[in-house]
């Protein structure tokens, strides 16, 4: 990603920032490396239960090498909850929780397919690891481009809104807010992916349809990104000229759904959890409900903030009443409406 446009100050602020985000998760890797090269040393064997072979490890190593995913939790703990969070009021700002939503995904996958107890199918554990490579690289170009490729350009609105309702405390309940938080969405919808590397069943036809329902929601989250960032790079345009903007979306996927990112997403996450199921293991699938469950909060919020806003407020209002919340479907009469909930 580039470093931005900006120079002098700006542009050694933007340096700064990308060398904090290349920083900031080396602890967890460092370790997790230094406990493969442990079993390597000692002559641990990955897939081996003898006793011998336990005790041939400290206390700590034999802690990781038996509870792969109580590890994954410590390390978010530890260096996302903790570090990122002490980062961040040293920078007086959360920008790169936002960042690190599009690549931890990506961390965890080859943790949970490289920890020594790990047991899969190659083809299906490879086609989960691509096809998180895809979804992360497809959100961290929307994210970047969304914030002009620049780094730590600001956090998130919803974090500023809780600062100012918070006030004096916001320093301790961003703790919990912003970065406790996280662990429990990030660690829950990726538990799939924990159960793919920890079942070795030949593929069959439901992991075709999960791949499917996982790839559809990347496209579409794609494409409505784009129509978004679209939209706005031409309403940004006019402000310039001095000419009126447009006060909604409603064109493309946003004429089907006032949401299609985030129907997008949903599907992403909820593809995942097929291929869980199909293991044997639905239980997997409360990360993805906890997740929807927030992002249904989230979609109140954004849909508050947008009424607020007088210059489109009738305009979405009127969008709210004919058009659907998150599932794209044809839209509706004015007449006699009521807000889609669909």
């Amino acid at each position: 990603m580039g470093f931005g446009s900006g120079s002098g100050s700006g542009g050694h602020s933007n340096f700064k920032y990308v060398v904090t985000a290349f920083l900031a998760p080396l602890p967890s890797i460092l370790f997790y490396l230094s406990f493969l090269n442990h079993l390597n040393t000692s002559g641990s064997e990955s897939d081996s239960d003898s006793e011998s072979d336990l005790f041939s490890l400290d206390t700590l190593w034999t802690w990781c090498y038996h509870h792969p995913l109580l590890l994954a939790n410590a390390l978010f703990f530890l260096n996302v909850n903790v570090l990122f969070w002490l980062i961040s009021h040293i920078q007086k700002s959360h920008w790169m929780i936002d960042l690190f939503w599009t690549m931890i995904p990506l961390m965890i996958v080859h943790y949970y397919a490289t920890h020594p107890l790990a047991q899969y199918n190659w083809w299906r554990s490879r086609i989960a690891i691509v096809m998180t490579w895809v979804w992360s690289l497809r959100l961290t170009h929307n994210y970047f481009r969304r914030e002009r490729w620049l780094w730590g350009a600001r956090e998130d609105w919803r974090f500023t809104d809780m600062s100012h309702q918070y006030g004096k405390h916001w320093w301790w309940v961003s703790f919990f807010a912003v970065y406790l938080a996280q662990q429990v969405f990030q660690i829950g919808v990726c538990l799939p992916l924990y159960v793919v590397h920890s079942v070795n069943e030949p593929l069959n036809i439901w992991d075709f349809f999960a791949i499917i329902v996982c790839m559809c929601g990347v496209v579409i989250a794609y494409f409505a990104d784009t129509q978004l960032h679209d939209f706005v790079t031409r309403n940004d345009k006019l402000k310039e000229l001095g000419k009126p903007v447009v006060p909604n979306l409603d064109k493309g996927l946003w004429n089907y759904s006032r949401h299609p990112n985030y129907f997008g997403e949903q599907l992403w996450w909820w593809g995942l959890v097929i291929f869980a199921w199909n293991l044997g293991h639905g239980w997997a699938f409360v990360g993805a409900l906890i997740n929807s469950m927030c992002l249904a909060y989230v979609t109140k919020l954004v849909e508050e903030r947008m009424v607020k806003q007088n210059y489109r407020a009738e305009a979405y209002r009127l969008y709210q009443k004919t058009t659907s919340v998150w599932i794209p479907w044809f839209r509706s009469s004015t007449i006699g409406g009521k807000d889609k909930t669909t």
